[in-house]
Formats: C-alpha cells, sequence, structure tokens
C-alpha cells in the first residue's frame, strides 16, 4: 500500500511541476510558445491529465480553463497522497518509511 501512495504522490508531484513549467514558460515566451521546443515537451507531458480534466468537466468550461482545473484536481490527489502517507507511516513506524 505505502509503494501505490509513494507512486501517485511521485507521479502527482512531476505533473503538477510540468504544468506549473508550462504555463510559466508560456508567460515568457508569449506568442511563439507553440514553436518553443520545451514547452512542447511540457504539452506532451501534461496532455494525459488535462484531456482527464476535460472528460470530467461540464462543457461549460472553455478550453482555455481546463488546464486549471487539471492543476487542481492534481493538487488534491497530491495532498491525498500525502495525508495518507503520512498516516500509513505512522502506524508501521517512522523507521520503516525510510
Amino acid at each position: 500500500m505505502l509503494l501505490f501512495v509513494s507512486i501517485v504522490k511521485l507521479v502527482a508531484e512531476i505533473a503538477l511541476l510540468a504544468i506549473a513549467g508550462q504555463w510559466l514558460l508560456g508567460l515568457l515566451a508569449g506568442a511563439k510558445r507553440e514553436t518553443n521546443t520545451f514547452y512542447q515537451l511540457f504539452q506532451v507531458l501534461t496532455r494525459p491529465f488535462v484531456r482527464g480534466a476535460r472528460l470530467i468537466t461540464p462543457k461549460v468550461v472553455i478550453d482555455r480553463h481546463v488546464p486549471l482545473v487539471a492543476f487542481l484536481l492534481l493538487a488534491f490527489a497530491w495532498i491525498a497522497a500525502t495525508i495518507t502517507k503520512i498516516s500509513i507511516c505512522v502506524q508501521i513506524g517512522v523507521q520503516q518509511c525510510q
């Protein structure tokens, strides 16, 4: 169980950092962000999470806001995984969690 929670936490961390990096690079690159190689790499990394967020959001939510929804869902998943990992580590002992 601890391994599964750790994997979920790690995937959420990577996706959160990729979405944040894509947003920041989009601000810095401006209108030419679509031709930026690193921006395209971030798009590839975040595409599964953004598509998943698009599937569960209503059609009223515009496509421009879907990455924010994906970021918030991943943040909640990260918080839940962190709380679960802490509770598991308290139950089995902190020494065994390292």
